[in-house]
């Protein structure tokens, strides 16, 4: 070859070396992802089986890791882009899992120390830094018990709070997650006859397979008229879902001084007897703040005439859930809640003017991954919050225990229920057991 023409090879080749993207790198170009997207669940303590806090941990998944991003599997989010905006959509763009599949490609390359970024800082044992910690119950789990059914217990416990006091965040806190189906609380005003630490719960009648019987009792929620133990829900650890976290909308949730709180546990039972011990975590406001957070709840009817699984129905239409604001609200808070069969639920707000608005579709609910949803929509008076939901009682959802039966509203992982968590900000003024027309929801109490 002339020696111009190696000179002009030479030159190319130059030219495209120069011109090829530098590798990708754990240390670049993985862990700002890792630490944004992934590490609130993939560090040491927390629910994930595996950590991905440093190059060694992560490498033996690169593979994984890339199947599991490039399938939007990882990390869970179920809304549908359409419909809705959210704050706190933590679902990767599209060039971050492009950057994942490349890294797991070529190698998984560590890259150099020095870029790397600063390692995130969390705080150990909890998803939030509590200010207050107060120290919920024990409860002794066994490993068989009869039909393996615990029934939801409720418990008391103080706050201690000697004065009214602005909560901007909440984490129950578990001991053993893995027996663990959801933890509510509720705040109380104190009653001098309350007894701190004492279970409660109703035994209700239950056939061979641990499903409460219809026409032989409530299959959902107290069976005694005079229970005490009725709070509302206002704040659950669930699978996915382990913080309320108000701070996002500068808001803040009032607790009256010498306030108790009441716990209702539910437990499923692995085959292993433990002790749980329960934490809640509290951060603080310094200050009142101008806003009020208020959580609230809605259901479809109970009534096991009108919700009634049938069996090996694929696609059933539950009863609706509809609640109408009595306030102008906005809404920032959305968390579908159904069991094992639930299939999907969408969100719809019903304007005065007649006007519908879908604020969150989730096509293809997991009971695995509770998501809450945070938005901002500036709802006003009249408006009625629409909630529709289907199910799959058929064999082909493969965490059906039973398609060839029919499924009634109730407690247990196996029976079903239609249950949409949602929260709102007000005026601090505003009395939250007026926010909602009487009868159309589960409100807290007045403060």
């Amino acid at each position: 070859m002339p020696r111009i023409l190696l000179i002009i090879a030479a030159i190319c080749a130059s030219q495209l070396t120069a011109a090829e993207p530098p590798s990708v790198t754990f240390n670049k170009d993985v862990l700002p992802i890792l630490q944004k997207h992934c590490q609130t669940c993939h560090r040491p303590g927390e629910a994930a089986p595996m950590s991905f806090v440093t190059y060694k941990e992560a490498r033996p998944w690169a593979k994984a890791m890339k199947v599991a991003v490039a399938s939007r599997k990882m990390p869970p989010w179920f809304a549908d882009p359409q419909f809705g905006h959210f704050l706190n959509d933590h679902s990767l763009k599209q060039d971050e899992i492009a950057t994942i599949a490349k890294w797991a490609d070529n190698g998984a390359l560590e890259g150099i120390p020095a870029d790397a970024p600063a390692p995130a800082r969390w705080p150990e044992g909890w998803q939030i830094q509590p200010d207050i910690i107060v120290q919920g119950p024990s409860y002794d789990v066994p490993a068989h018990p009869r039909n393996n059914v615990i029934e939801w217990v409720s418990i008391t416990v103080p706050t201690g709070f000697k004065e009214d006091t602005w909560i901007t965040s909440v984490q129950i806190r578990p001991e053993h997650r893995e027996v663990t189906h959801h933890m509510c609380l509720g705040f109380n005003p104190h009653a001098p006859d309350v007894e701190y630490f004492k279970p409660y719960w109703d035994d209700k009648p239950r056939d061979e397979d641990g499903s409460a019987i219809p026409g032989r009792g409530p299959t959902f929620g107290p069976g005694t008229p005079n229970h005490r133990f009725r709070s509302m829900a206002e704040d659950c650890y669930l699978p996915g879902n382990p913080v309320a976290d108000y701070r996002d909308f500068h808001a803040a949730k009032l607790v009256r001084a010498g306030s108790d709180i009441t716990i209702n546990l539910h437990y499923t039972p692995n085959g292993t007897a433990v002790t749980d011990h329960v934490l809640i975590g509290f951060t603080v406001a310094k200050e009142p703040p101008e806003r009020r957070y208020v959580s609230l709840s809605t259901s479809a009817s109970t009534d096991p005439k009108l919700f009634a699984i049938p069996p090996n129905d694929p696609n059933w239409k539950s009863p609706p859930a509809e609640v109408t604001f009595n306030q102008d609200v906005e809404l920032v808070y959305m968390m579908p809640h159904m069991h094992v069969r639930g299939k999907d639920m969408t969100y719809s707000l019903i304007y005065p003017d007649g006007r519908k608005e879908v604020v969150l579709s989730v096509p293809h609910y997991d009971f695995n991954w509770q998501l809450g949803y945070n938005t901002i929509v500036k709802v006003p008076k009249g408006t009625k919050l629409h909630v529709d939901a289907h199910y799959d009682n058929s064999a082909n959802n493969k965490w059906n225990p039973n398609p060839n039966k029919t499924v009634y509203y109730g407690e247990m992982t196996w029976e079903e229920m239609m249950f949409p968590f949602f929260g709102v900000v007000v005026d601090q003024g505003v009395n939250p057991s007026k926010i909602l027309a009487p009868g159309g929801g589960l409100v807290p109490p007045g403060a």
